[in-house]
């Protein structure tokens, strides 16, 4: 039995239900994501200026929210119910982006959509700490952010597909990307159970003094080093407009992000392993360094195999970092407070992410695409320096 084998054979049950239910609501939001600018600019008139504060907002959003249901996901001891709520709630938005016909509609769509992930994304993440093993625990998030990012592949392949068979036919797409939604809550209800340890044990206020005292050092600069991650990497869909620029049909638009996810889902679970042999500070670093790369290679033109190729040293950057971080979250915070963790980690990482989205829409307006990439390649190359010196 070769290693890898065995590494898959020891991740339970559970965690690879989580993964095809991440699967599933990740192609019904990613559907309705890679078309989503392209119809606020084309079809409602939005600037890009609009598209970066409604996706900032949006984004912040669901991180924010992610510090309150970690929290309530530890005082109550339970995680799967969250979970369920939020994935619901996900599904049952895509209909309002249907009915659009201003970009307030899109706006109250998209904080509701966001607000689900915010609601599930703490409580399902600990869920996953709660049941892996310690010492597979980077390939445990590796393979639930591989599964995620397969859906995060085949939602935007869907879209262009359908874009194609319809006419261009936004409305109709947005319908059908409720369907998966729903299929990922009914997988969650039937496929996953609550570990034994979380049912009747007495919990206490995870945010009182004490409690909060235990988050230690290392946990909290985790959390200043996702933050600054979040300010170098804005709003995926900014790849998608950078896409359109360059003349790429609408319909193939979306194809931007199957290559992302495409690349992201095949080495998320590889450096995910990876991390658990080598320094989490070295492999952080080398993704800053495939970002820089990616930003640059971006802002250099907008040819359309000039944008592929940035967008796939995109995925590898996501790939080699997003589960990582995940995982040094759950090794450096208590077991009973692990919610708390993973919603303070993404509280400072929505902030993050809203400053960085309008910065990256305002500068896309007034000085240009090319000006937003080379941004970010700077404060990229910021943050990697800061990082070089802390290791």
């Amino acid at each position: 039995m070769t290693k890898t084998t065995t590494t898959l054979g020891r991740i339970p049950a559970g965690v690879w239900v989580l993964g095809f239910v991440s699967m599933l609501m990740d192609i019904s939001s990613e559907m309705t994501q890679s078309l989503l600018p392209l119809f606020m600019v084309g079809t409602l008139g939005a600037s890009a200026l609009v598209v970066g504060v409604i996706e900032g907002l949006a984004e912040s959003t669901a991180l924010i929210v992610k510090v309150f249901s970690g929290v309530l996901s530890d005082y109550l001891g339970r995680r799967k119910g969250l979970a369920v709520f939020g994935y619901t709630l996900g599904a049952l938005t895509k209909p309002l982006l249907a009915m659009a016909s201003t970009t307030g509609v899109v706006l109250t769509a998209r904080l509701l959509d966001r607000i689900g992930k915010g609601v599930r994304g703490a409580p399902r993440d600990a869920l996953i700490a709660d049941l892996a093993p310690a010492d597979v625990r980077g390939a445990t998030f590796g393979l639930r952010q591989s599964l995620d990012t397969v859906g995060g592949f085949l939602g935007p392949l869907a879209a262009a597909a359908l874009m194609l068979s319809w006419a261009n036919d936004f409305r109709a797409v947005f319908w059908v990307a409720v369907i998966p939604g729903l299929l990922a809550v009914a997988l969650l209800l039937v496929g996953v159970r609550e570990p034994e340890r979380h049912v009747g044990e007495k919990r206490t206020n995870p945010i009182r003094r004490e409690n909060i005292r235990r988050l230690s050092a290392a946990y909290w600069w985790v959390v200043g080093v996702g933050a600054v991650f979040t300010l170098a990497r804005f709003s995926e869909a900014f790849l998608v407009l950078r896409a359109k620029q360059g003349g790429m049909p609408v319909a193939l638009v979306p194809l931007v992000m199957v290559v992302m996810n495409g690349v992201y889902s095949a080495s998320a679970y590889p450096f995910g392993k990876l991390s658990d042999r080598m320094s989490h500070q070295a492999l952080l670093a080398l993704g800053l360094a495939v970002l820089i790369t990616a930003d640059l290679v971006l802002a250099m033109d907008n040819h359309w195999t000039t944008v592929l190729a940035g967008v796939g040293l995109w995925g590898v950057h996501m790939g080699m970092t997003q589960g990582l971080l995940a995982t040094m979250v759950a090794d450096t915070a208590p077991a009973d407070l692990r919610g708390t963790a993973f919603g303070f980690f993404n509280l400072v990482s929505g902030i993050a992410m809203l400053i960085a989205s309008v910065l990256a829409g305002l500068l896309w307006d007034r000085l240009g695409a090319s000006f937003t990439f080379y941004a970010g390649a700077v404060f990229a190359g910021v943050a990697l320096l800061g990082l070089l010196r802390k290791t």
